[in-house]
């Protein structure tokens, strides 16, 4: 996973800019960083009054948690179901997931089972 950039490079830009009057472009050539990075920098410094970078990844949860989940395990135990069903069903009821978290969701609970393809290649033709 890539890191921030250092804090010390951050207020050295930022102090290029904002006090020895260069350009942002100008100070992003001379410390070796792209452009945007050097207007992001600035910006953010001017928003927030800080140069530390936010936070970089981090955990987000499940969208099926709660009653969506509940109601999903009672419909899988009702029956015949497809992932791609349950994912309009899903919005149905005001929750938009998409097939990899119901995917996800079934498979983790053990709702999913395989079907036995070679049973129809099996007989004679």
């Amino acid at each position: 996973m890539a890191r921030a950039y250092s804090l010390d490079l951050r207020e050295r830009v930022i102090s290029a800019v904002s006090r020895d009057g260069m350009s942002c472009r100008s100070a992003a050539r001379h410390f070796g960083i792209g452009e945007s990075t050097a207007v992001a920098w600035l910006a953010r410094y001017r928003r927030t009054g800080s140069a530390a970078p936010g936070r970089m990844g981090g955990y987000k949860p499940r969208a099926i948690r709660g009653a969506h989940e509940r109601w999903l395990r009672d419909r899988v135990a009702r029956g015949d179901f497809t992932l791609h069903g349950l994912v309009g069903e899903l919005a149905d009821r005001g929750l938009k997931v998409d097939y990899r978290s119901v995917w996800t969701f079934v498979h983790e609970q053990g709702l999913s089972y395989k079907k036995n393809a070679g049973g129809w290649r099996a007989s004679a033709p």
